[in-house]
């Protein structure tokens, strides 16, 4: 799953458009990004209270259902339905349809879309309680959306109950408009991502390509402290091949562990071998302060070399809460993103 995104995850920026029903448990608690929390003792005046959505019971025909405008459009893959802590009062099933809106509708837009709008994603597959159902998107189950992009999701549950997580696994699938000029190459709404990292022992090194500042150190990447004399790295792509401008290494958050030393290096798939250290020249050697945002603009030379991936170095251990890399992408790597966006485009109809 580290391949992938969640494209609804608030971090993100997804969030809840409209449901039909939250009386127990608020909706917007499906995209929070920690796992759900129960207390035995925790009740108020409606009952007990979940980390989570949940209904009431239903004594009409029909079906619960909750929208969710994504953090970016993207090809979904994978949908997660996380009913932990609801045991005896989860769904007996979910279904999830996607959507291409355009612009922002809010929900009385929602409300009153035609149903043919919703297209399939994962058709209607029994739950368990207590427990994560994964409903794969593939082109048997959901012959319209299969590599399309969508921009919201609707979840079903059949007929009522509660669900504590929702998390849509997919590619994002950046608008090649908004691509143009400077951009973080990096971001992860942008079409960056991780690759790898040597280690995500207290925060995942994911953190570091979300929006927004950090508000604790749980929102960062930190590995655990090494003994071995060696130095701790995450490997990115980029949105697509470009030159940087500057960059932006925050330690905000990090006042006791931040790095004693940061490496960037940069290097061009296209122009060589990923594996050959030699492929991965410096781009920025910069000795960090703790709890600090740093914006540094790049020297001639760092500017003027094409990169696809990057590499941080965390010399020899430590926290980061983000990184931003700054630049434009040459003209085929824009072409690319247009070609991209056209060929998962929804057809009409």
């Amino acid at each position: 799953m580290s391949s992938l995104t969640d494209l609804a995850s608030r971090v993100l920026g997804g969030v809840v458009v409209t449901c039909n029903d939250q009386f127990y448990a608020e909706a917007s608690n499906l995209l929070l990004p920690h796992p759900a929390r129960f207390d035995p003792d925790a009740y108020d005046a409606k009952g007990k209270v979940y980390d989570g959505w949940e209904t009431r019971r239903r004594r009409t025909v029909g079906d619960d259902w909750v929208v969710v405008r994504l953090a970016a459009p993207g090809v979904v893959e994978r949908v997660d339905v996380d009913t932990a802590w609801f045991k005896g009062n989860f769904p007996s099933a979910a279904t999830v349809h996607g959507a291409w809106l355009e612009g922002f509708p809010g929900p009385n837009d929602v409300w009153q879309l035609p149903e043919h709008v919703w297209r399939p994603l994962s058709p209607r597959t029994p739950l368990t309680g207590d427990a994560v159902t994964s409903l794969p998107v593939v082109p048997e189950g959901a012959p319209e959306l299969a590599g399309r992009r969508v921009s919201h999701v609707r979840l079903t549950i059949h007929p009522d109950g509660g669900v504590a997580r929702l998390r849509v696994w997919g590619r994002p699938v950046p608008d090649p408009a908004l691509l143009t000029g400077t951009v973080d190459l990096a971001a992860t709404e942008n079409g960056g991502r991780v690759l790898g990292s040597s280690n995500e022992f207290y925060g995942s090194a994911d953190h570091l390509l979300a929006p927004g500042r950090a508000a604790t150190m749980a929102d960062g990447w930190e590995n655990a402290r090494r003994r071995d004399g060696g130095h701790d790295w995450v490997d990115l792509e980029l949105a697509g091949a470009g030159r940087l401008r500057r960059v932006e290494v925050d330690t905000t958050c990090f006042v006791g562990n931040a790095p004693g030393r940061v490496v960037l290096r940069g290097a061009d798939a296209r122009a060589g071998d990923l594996g050959e250290p030699s492929s991965w020249p410096v781009l920025l050697d910069l000795l960090p302060q703790p709890d600090t945002r740093h914006v540094i603009a790049l020297d001639e030379a760092a500017r003027r070399r094409a990169v696809t991936h990057v590499r941080l170095e965390a010399h020899p251990d430590g926290g980061m809460s983000r990184l931003r890399l700054w630049g434009e992408l040459d003209d085929d790597a824009l072409a690319a993103a247009a070609r991209r966006w056209e060929d998962t485009a929804l057809p009409v109809g």
